[in-house]
């Protein structure tokens, strides 16, 4: 009884940990918080100091004098520097949760499918050091799928692809349950490396990963018969060393990005063909639900059509879709118990 009236006023959250953003959803109240995972650090003799998170440290990004380093503390979904992440993740809760109660918060996380027990140990260290009561983990293809509203506990098969900053997750989902699943380091913060490097070799100029990440944004994927014109953006020339602008055609981009895109498209398929047959027949007609921000990615739903011959739907509001799917099993206890990873 005493747990519960506990439970009553202590502000339960779930998170999104994610490589690119980190998304808060507040028991009750919804999604409060959606900021970068970015952490702008000052080191100096009494070692690193945090100057600031979220969106103030993304600004940072690239800007920055010797002594301050802009970083993103997860790389590829899992947590890259530890102590960096406890101090993201203690600025988030105490921003979002009401601290005049003396309660401390129930947590459930998204993490990859093809987690670690050590990098299982450091998500539940950080959220405990953040100021955890307790600590759910939930594979993030689960999330996904009942934030997109799929009936994931009917016995039939439901397939999602969340393609996130650091990963992507590809799942099919029948009875509460993963029955396959791929994980494989293949996100928008991939996709922008490739569009940087490709920008370099091809025209000798450099870019930074926010020009890289509105030029995927703008363009996606251009198929051959879209009159999409040029795209004008803004370098240092390699040779030179002076700012130059130059205009790029969209079917380059396609080609700097055919080679992360067929990997995810072969990921998908083999998911597809270690599924059980009486699954694998469900999703002739259900299909793939795209879910992430690479859902956005313009074209993709096309292109999974084309090479699966499935329908490709994309959920509504992919980017919450993990978050929200956290917090709907933080609100129904059955359900949390059945799709969260054992201790």
């Amino acid at each position: 009884m005493f747990n519960y009236i506990l439970g009553l006023f202590s502000n339960d959250l779930a998170i999104d940990l994610g490589t690119a953003s980190t998304l808060i959803y507040v028991k009750g109240k919804g999604i409060v918080s959606n900021e970068p995972s970015v952490v702008a650090v000052k080191k100096d003799g009494r070692g690193k100091r945090v100057l600031a998170v979220g969106k103030e440290a993304k600004a940072m990004l690239g800007r920055t004098p010797g002594n301050i380093m802009a970083i993103r503390p997860l790389k590829d979904g899992v947590i890259a520097d530890f102590e960096v992440t406890e101090e993201m993740l203690k600025y988030f809760i105490t921003k979002v949760h009401n601290r005049r109660l003396l309660v401390r918060p129930r947590i459930i996380i998204g993490v990859p499918s093809g987690i670690t027990q050590v990098e299982k140990r450091a998500v539940k260290e950080s959220a405990y050091s953040a100021g955890a009561a307790e600590v759910y983990l939930i594979e993030e293809p689960m999330a996904a799928a009942i934030g997109a509203g799929l009936p994931i506990t009917e016995p039939s098969a439901n397939m999602i692809v969340d393609i996130g900053g650091g990963t992507s997750e590809i799942a099919v989902i029948s009875l509460s349950g993963i029955v396959q699943a791929k994980s494989v380091r293949i996100g928008g913060d991939k996709l922008d490396e490739v569009i940087v490097q490709y920008i370099k070799r091809k025209h000798n100029l450099s870019i930074g990963t926010g020009v890289a990440e509105m030029i995927k944004m703008t363009l996606g994927l251009p198929m051959p018969e879209d009159k999409t014109p040029k795209l004008e953006i803004k370098g240092s020339n390699l040779i030179t060393g002076i700012p130059a602008t130059l205009e790029i055609d969209p079917s380059e981009i396609r080609e700097a990005l055919n080679e992360p895109i067929n990997a995810l498209i072969e990921a998908i398929k083999h998911v597809l063909e270690t599924t059980p047959p009486e699954l694998a027949a469900d999703l002739i007609d259900r299909g793939i639900v795209l879910a992430g921000g690479g859902a956005l990615l313009k074209n993709l739903d096309i292109i999974l059509r084309e090479e699966t011959h499935l329908p490709v739907i994309i959920a509504d509001d992919p980017l919450t879709c993990v978050v929200k799917g956290a917090g709907k099993a933080l609100d129904e206890m059955q359900l949390l118990r059945e799709v969260t990873i054992p201790s």
